[in-house]
């Protein structure tokens, strides 16, 4: 028998109709899943949460725990009667009416014809949770852009102990960072329960963009005119094309920050582009007029204070 209050750990009410307990249990599981919480015992707490819903969802089990204190209506189940708050009360032999008892007795009885009642011990035995298969863990590799919108892609993944691979379809959570992990409950060992499988996250390398926490910093390449006077620049992100006006004579190695443009969460990061000036060939005789040109009428020195 479970001493748990299951309508407090869902903070529901006794007469709470079945739509909220589930309205409620899924605000709960969100709150405390392992996966996305940052609490404290986070763990613990959807265990708990779990738990509660199991019975309460039930209208048998939940029947039985609101007479009993036992999701099975065996009230001796894990040792002495202890209802729960609201539960089955009596003015007499100590607390309960002879109809609870009737209703106890009744329950002893269909209980030892279903299997929960051992005539030979005249005990009763617990129940036990069937052991679980092992957890497995393992690496995903996801795209930046994975992240940052979120997304459900399939995945090929090695199953630790064996040589062979299973395909698995795998949402990943928008805002993940590098590190963290992807529950698949019942996807791990198998046993009569099967274990849960953690995927952990890696990130591919990306061709254009650095990751530095949340922040994402890019190399972006410009001519020297462009520098000189001034331009718009389409400036890509991990969620699309950007536009920016850059200022004319802008130097080399200046840091623009956009914005909320890194990845995702409750502090979502920026997106800081570097801009690189990149001088063309002189392979024409056209391109080496000009530069000579330009040597002739410049006063540009860059090494002036050396």
């Amino acid at each position: 028998m479970s001493k748990k209050d299951y309508y407090k750990i869902l903070g529901v009410n006794r007469s709470a109709s079945d739509a909220d307990i589930k309205k409620q249990y899924r605000r709960l599981a969100r709150k405390y899943h392992p996966d996305v919480s940052k609490l404290k015992n986070s763990e613990e707490h959807f265990k708990e949460v779990n738990e509660a819903y199991d019975v309460l969802k039930d209208k048998e089990k939940r029947s039985n725990y609101d007479r009993f204190g036992s999701a099975d209506g065996n009230p001796y189940s894990s040792g002495g009667f202890t209802p729960p708050p609201g539960g089955a009360q009596g003015g007499n032999f100590g607390g309960f009416g002879q109809g609870s008892f009737d209703d106890i007795f009744d329950s002893m009885f269909s209980n030892s014809r279903s299997g929960h009642f051992n005539g030979q011990e005249d005990t009763f035995t617990r129940q036990r949770q069937a052991p679980k298969g092992q957890d497995q863990n393992v690496s995903i590799s996801v795209d930046l852009e994975d992240s940052y919108q979120g997304n459900e892609r399939s995945l090929h993944v090695h199953i630790p102990g064996t040589q062979g691979t299973k395909k698995l379809k795998v949402k990943i959570p928008k805002g993940i960072k590098e590190g963290q992990k992807i529950r698949l409950s019942g996807q791990g060992g198998s046993g009569p329960t099967n274990g849960d499988l953690f995927l952990e996250v890696k990130f591919n390398k990306h061709p254009h963009f650095t990751l530095d926490g949340k922040d994402i910093t890019l190399i972006l390449p410009i001519t020297p005119w462009e520098a000189a006077l001034g331009t718009k620049l389409s400036i890509p992100t991990l969620g699309g094309t950007v536009e920016m006006k850059l200022a004319a004579n802008t130097k080399g190695g200046k840091k623009l920050r956009l914005k909320g443009r890194g990845l995702p969460g409750k502090n979502t990061g920026d997106q800081y582009v570097i801009l690189q000036i990149m001088t063309p060939e002189a392979n024409s005789d056209e391109l080496k007029t000009l530069y000579k040109k330009m040597a002739k009428i410049s006063q540009f020195n860059p090494r002036k204070n050396f």
